[in-house]
This record gives structure tokens, sequence and C-alpha cells, in this order.
């Protein structure tokens, strides 16, 4: 073997591909050509050849891709062999030699079926990254490459299949030294790519029954108007709560700077015509506070209920007010029978959405009538103040006269 041309050529092929190939061609590069170089010269040690194939073989091993930098690489075997035969020729490479070159780097060509020895070991050393065991990192290049060039736009999914198919079916080594070399690993990197496939599909599957079971579903609607009914309903009491503390509050602070301010005052007589004022004042001001009182007052329920009460369906097993006072065995059991049955479930929500909806109405309706007294209140003890002040001092005035 010539290794000063083998050397040259490797320079020469080096500096083709990388000045030569576009940014794209993640996989088709100098890397994969180094890949195939290096598989030709183990299976070339393997097998029983003579000088002048083993020669041909790794010069065709350099040459197998150099059509990539010709026309984006279509029909790149047959510019391949040309780029070589060029090459070759201007450097007097005997002519038989070229030829076999060039029918090697064809033979490259997917789905050529070899002829002889030396053409079943470039294809074995072509694909040899088919029993690597980086494969599913070399193969994942090959896809983004595709897409790159808008060749194929296979995703993660349909590019496994693809991969599965061909290593199963379309493509086998045909020496004897590839199959102990890469035989095993390649088998493995089917199962493993069968495993991911399995995976996949059933996580696609579970997707899809949760989606459809999301969409389709009637039960989860009517499990989610329950919820932001309830949430709604749970909400709107804390806010008729609160409105009822704000007024408890106000008037609290009402009664306690009448009680110091203006009643130790009303000992004096010049000081008389503030007490109906201030009565009235005050008597609003009570009658509020004994509304908010009541709207925020809690009931006090039996907290029992009987088994006859759960086969019946009679009792809301979600209200707290039914069982505060049950045992903890009945209520468990109880809720047993409660979960047991989907009608009897949505009829215990929907009597408690019910009963709380009574409770919002009463809260509201008191809390509407506590306001319009507190507010009739301030506006009846303005004015009885103002009246009051003034025939105050239309009494005043007189007496001033008379005196």
């Amino acid at each position: 073997m010539n290794q000063q041309l083998i050397d040259n050529i490797s320079n020469y092929v080096t500096d083709l591909l990388t000045k030569g190939l576009d940014e794209t061609f993640l996989y088709h590069n100098l890397r994969h050509t180094h890949q195939v170089v290096k598989g030709t010269k183990v299976l070339i040690e393997k097998c029983e050849i003579n000088d002048k194939e083993r020669e041909s073989l790794v010069i065709a091993a350099w040459f197998h891709d150099t059509g990539y930098t010709v026309d984006g690489g279509k029909n790149h075997e047959e510019e391949s062999s040309k780029i070589a035969k060029a090459y070759l020729t201007e450097h007097n490479h005997p002519e038989d030699q070229v030829e076999l070159i060039c029918s090697l780097i064809l033979a490259t060509k997917f789905g050529h079926e070899p002829k002889n020895l030396p053409e079943m070991i470039i294809r074995d050393a072509d694909t040899s990254h088919f029993g690597e065991e980086s494969y599913l990192e070399t193969t994942e290049l090959l896809r983004k490459e595709l897409i790159l060039r808008d060749i194929k736009k296979l995703s993660i999914e349909e590019w496994r299949t693809v991969n599965i198919k061909m290593l199963s079916s379309k493509h086998r080594f045909y020496t004897n030294c590839a199959i102990d070399l890469w035989q095993e690993q390649k088998d493995k990197n089917i199962q493993s790519l069968i495993k991911k496939e399995k995976k996949a599909k059933k996580r696609a599957k579970k997707e899809k029954l949760k989606v459809k079971y999301k969409n389709e579903s009637p039960e989860r609607g009517v499990q989610t108007m329950f919820r932001v009914a309830l949430k709604n309903h749970m909400e709107l009491s804390a806010i008729a709560d609160s409105k009822a503390n704000i007024l408890l509050s106000v008037n609290a602070i009402i009664i306690s700077l009448a009680l110091s301010s203006i009643f130790p005052k009303l000992d004096n007589p010049y000081n008389r015509y503030l007490v109906i004022p201030t009565g009235i004042f005050l008597l609003f001001s009570v009658i509020s506070m004994i509304l908010s009182v009541l709207a925020t007052r809690p009931n006090v329920t039996q907290g029992e209920f009987s088994k006859e009460d759960v086969t019946n369906k009679k009792v809301n097993l979600l209200f707290f007010g039914n069982f505060h006072k049950m045992k903890l065995n009945d209520y468990e059991w109880a809720v047993g029978e409660l979960v047991k049955d989907k009608d009897y479930l949505y009829t215990s929500l929907t009597r408690d959405l019910y009963y709380l909806g009574l409770v919002l109405h009463k809260k509201y309706k008191i809390l509407r009538l506590t306001y319009t007294i507190f507010m009739i209140g301030i506006v009846i003890s303005v004015i009885a103040f103002g009246v009051a002040y003034n025939l105050y001092g239309n009494i005043r005035e007189l007496s001033d006269l008379a005196n």
C-alpha cells in the first residue's frame, strides 16, 4: 500500500470537505468520512484480500462522500467517483485501479447489492456506525441534516420508526468480520429504539386519553361546576362577614365616643337640647350592631344522623353541622356509603350548595337592612342635631330679649 499516496489523498479530501461543505451537513461531513476510513481499515485487516484491493478500499473510503461538495449532494456517489477519477488520473494512478475505486464508491449507493468481497467491505464500513454505541446520537445528526436541507422533515418519533425499519429489515452486514465486530451492538441499538418507541406510544396513548377525558367527560365538567360554585359561595360568605364586622366596629366606635364625650355633658341644663338627637343617634347605632351580629351569628344544629338517614340519602355528610357529634367509625362508614353512590354524592353536593345559598341570602338580606338602617340613622341624627341646635338658639335669643 502506497502510504504517501494515501496521505496525499487524506489531505486533499480533508481540505475539500472542510472548505466545500455547507454547515448544514451535520452528518455527511469529514467526521463521517474518518469513521468510514477507520471501519474500512479494521475490516481489511481481518479479511483476506490482496494489497491492490486494500489500497483501493482505503482510497474509495476517503473519496466516497466528496460528491456532497457538488450541487448540494445530488447523485453524490457518481460525483464522488468523478472527483476520485479526476484526482487519480492526474496523479497517474493505474487505470484498472481507478476503475476499481470508482466501482467501490458506486457500491456505497443505497440499495446496491455487493458483487464481491471489496464491495461488501466498503458497504459494511459505510454503515459501521449502526453497530456503535454512539449510533443514536449519530442518526439524530442525520435527521437534523435532512431537516436543514429541506429533504425530509420528520419528528423524533417518525425518525425512530424509520430507523427501526432500516436496521431490522433493510440493512445487514455482509462480511463475517463486520458481523463479529458490530452485529451485537447493532441488535442492542434496535432493542433500544424499540423500547423508546413503546414508551413513546404508551405516553402518547396516555396523553390522548387524558385529553379525551378532559374534553369529553361530563363528570369533569360537573366537578368543575361544583368546585367553582362552592368556592364562590364561600368567598361571598367571607365578604358578608367582613361587611358585618365593619359595621360592628364603626358603631362600637360611635357608641364609645358618644358615651365618653356627649353623655357627661347632658347633665348641664344648657345641653338638654342634645338629649333627643343623641338618643336617636345611639338607637340607630345599637340597632345596626344587633343586625350585624344577627348576620354573622352561626346556627347550632343537632350534629347527629342515623344509619337510616344515610340509607335513605336524607343527610348531607359534607356539612359539619350534621356530623360533629357523631363517632369517627360511624362517620367513616357513612362517607364510605356516600362515595360508593355517585348519585348520592352529587345530591349531597347539590344540597350543600343549596343550603349555602340560603345562608348567603339570609346574610345579605340582613346586611342590606343593616346598612339601610345605619344610613337612615346617620341622616336622621344629623337632622335632629341641626333642628335641636336651631331651637336652642331661638330659645336663648328669646330669653336674652326677655331679660
